[in-house]
């Protein structure tokens, strides 16, 4: 029973180490992710602000695999240099290995504080940033107290004959010893708290310094292996950071492994407490790591664009974005032109679609649907960053407003196919599922309603190329006809409701939300044509009529 407490004991005190850091890394991603991310990504221009960058960025988030994926997603977006994402990830092994050298300091009576400090903080107004703060602060007051717990947890083992020869089996088999701490850090997704655990198990006097660091090896080799199976799916380009931080991980372990015995004699050598070596050992190792990886960061980067090959191209992704023609401006904006006309044809797919599924009947035609409006999120997405980075080589006036009339255009149409997927759809599902009739005359108005957008988009794709003034004031009477016809189903609806017609009844509240939705697609579509109208001052500011 005694052993049955222990156990539940040092889980429970290791369970709290891992809910601070998820609270500490939480917080300070509501507080300040933003700027976290923003410097991140701008704090890559060498070597050495990349390293201070991804060390700076772990010591917040407390946690090395949060770095490794933000930073490979930036990679993706073409934000974060490959070469340099890996000296990232090396200051984010230092950074953790950093975090455990500190929380080993003996601070855990400090824990109370930053828990009431914390809460504090938290409770002191509604803002987003202080309840992040507050998190975070709380988070680190949790962490502290579970290193407290975890000695206590440990203390009755010091004399434990089963403990001792656990480990004494462990410390006769070092490749089996290194695997039981990999595929701890791995299920716990964090090298930090296995590293403290071992902190813990040393202080009972059982641990050997050779296998404490044989342990402290494993606990660096695992937390590398969360980030590559969350990024498994992932681009090319976004597997090779991650791996390669795993790599670099392994080549430290398979060099440091047949020195254990020698690397432990060193750091027992120096001036040190013999109670803290493996947070000792873990920053040594880190540190070693890095300079000797530094150096070597860009083959690292090019091996790994040989190991892990491009993905192959498909249709989903960009077709006519070249980064090649931002020397000619003209020409990448006529590439991106094209690539948000491949948009506008999506929606009207999705569009198609939801009409087919709503005059026939049949679910099938919007299984595709979602797949399409992910697409249109992927391409948008692209298009922003793509005449992003464009700018940055410096536009005349006239190409920055084409910039940016693109840029609208795209973002209006992802408006558009968020409305498709995650309303309309809906709509013509619910009716599908549920049985639902129209009445002849409801069916007939949301028909025309549907048709008429459909012929709208084919329009808008026809202004966005052409410029053509005449077409965007034919485009902007539109809108003032669709209102018209929104406003006259909606009540000849309701005339159908007082005169108690039951198909009415029963469709109300999924007739007037087709036609809020397809009202909802039309205005963003008809925004095409205000840039033209703009430029030939033909729009005013307020719809309202003047008054004498």
């Amino acid at each position: 029973m005694s052993s049955t407490i222990v156990m539940i004991n040092l889980f429970g005190a290791v369970a709290l180490l891992l809910f601070g850091l998820a609270q500490v890394k939480d917080g300070v991603t509501n507080a300040f992710g933003a700027r976290l991310r923003s410097g991140l990504a701008l704090g890559t221009k060498g070597r050495l602000r990349s390293f201070i960058a991804g060390l700076a960025a772990t010591l917040a988030l407390q946690s090395s695999t949060a770095t490794a994926l933000m930073t490979a997603s930036f990679v993706e977006r073409g934000l974060v240099r490959p070469r340099m994402a890996q000296v990232v990830l090396l200051g984010a092994n230092v950074g953790t290995a950093v975090t455990a050298w500190i929380v080993a300091t003996g601070i855990e009576w400090l824990s109370p504080l930053f828990i009431l400090l914390g809460v504090a903080i938290y409770k002191s107004g509604p803002s987003t940033a202080r309840h992040g703060a507050g998190r975070a602060i709380t988070g680190i007051g949790l962490m502290l107290l579970s290193l407290h717990l975890l000695s206590l947890a440990t203390e009755p083992m010091r004399q434990s004959p089963a403990l001792a020869a656990f480990l004494g089996l462990l410390s006769d088999a070092w490749p089996v010893a290194l695997a039981f701490s990999t595929v701890l850090a791995f299920i716990s997704s964090s090298s930090l708290a296995v590293v403290v655990l071992i902190l813990s198990l040393s202080g009972t006097g059982n641990l050997a310094p050779a296998l404490t660091v044989i342990l402290v090896l494993g606990a660096n080799l695992g937390g590398a292996i969360p980030p590559v199976v969350a990024t498994m799916r992932a681009p090319a380009s976004v597997r090779r950071v991650t791996i390669g931080n795993l790599v670099v991980r392994a080549i430290g372990c398979l060099l440091v492994l047949p020195l254990a015995d020698q690397f432990a004699a060193l750091l027992g050598a120096l001036p040190i407490p013999q109670a803290k070596l493996p947070v000792d050992v873990h920053l040594a190792f880190n540190v070693g790591a890095a300079i000797l990886f530094w150096p070597l960061s860009s083959p690292l980067s090019k091996l790994m664009e040989r190991l892990i090959p491009n993905d192959t191209k498909n249709d989903t992704g960009p077709r006519y974005l070249d980064e090649t023609a931002f020397a000619n401006p003209v020409v990448a904006l006529a590439g991106a032109t094209r690539e948000v006309l491949r948009v506008g044809d999506l929606i009207e797919s999705m569009l198609v679609r939801t009409m087919k599924a709503f005059t026939s009947n049949d679910l099938k035609e919007l299984k595709d649907v979602v797949s399409l409006e992910k697409q249109v999120d992927q391409l948008q997405q692209e298009v922003k960053i793509y005449l992003s980075r464009l700018g940055r080589h410096g536009l005349s006036e006239e190409n920055s407003a084409r910039s940016i009339v693109i840029i609208d255009y795209a973002i209006n149409l992802e408006h558009a196919g968020d409305i498709i997927e995650k309303s309309l759809q809906e709509q013509v599902r619910k009716k599908i599922t549920n049985g639902l009739m129209f009445s002849v005359d409801g069916y007939q108005e949301l028909s025309g309603l549907f048709n008429l957008t459909i012929e709208n988009l084919r329009i808008a794709q026809t202004i966005f190329v052409s410029r053509d003034g005449e077409l965007a004031r034919q485009m902007m009477q539109v809108k003032v006809d669709v209102r018209r016809m929104e406003k006259m189903s909606s009540e000849r609806h309701l005339e159908r409701l007082r005169d108690g017609r039951l198909d009415s009844l029963q469709t109300s509240s999924l007739h007037l939300d087709i036609l809020r939705d397809l009202k909802r697609i039309n205005a963003h579509l008809v925004s095409v044509a205000h840039p033209i109208l703009d430029e030939g001052g033909q729009l005013i500011e307020s719809r309202l009529r003047r008054t004498e």
